[in-house]
């Protein structure tokens, strides 16, 4: 009898136990404050206007 096959009982020979996954990550808050246009008003370069001319190449 002492030659039958059997279960091994050890500690290291068992199953391990199910890992639970990690919550997926959360989205961040979006800022709900939004700061208003400067008392200034924005910055325009006196040639900013020469970037955005149509070349005649472009629309012929």
């Amino acid at each position: 009898m002492e030659d039958e096959c059997r279960t091994p009982r050890l500690l290291q020979n068992q199953i391990p136990a199910v890992f639970i996954c990690p919550p997926p990550p959360r989205k961040k808050p979006v800022p709900g404050i939004r700061r208003p246009p400067p008392k200034e008003g924005y910055f325009q370069p006196p040639d900013l206007d020469s970037f955005f001319v149509m070349r005649k190449e472009a629309y012929a």
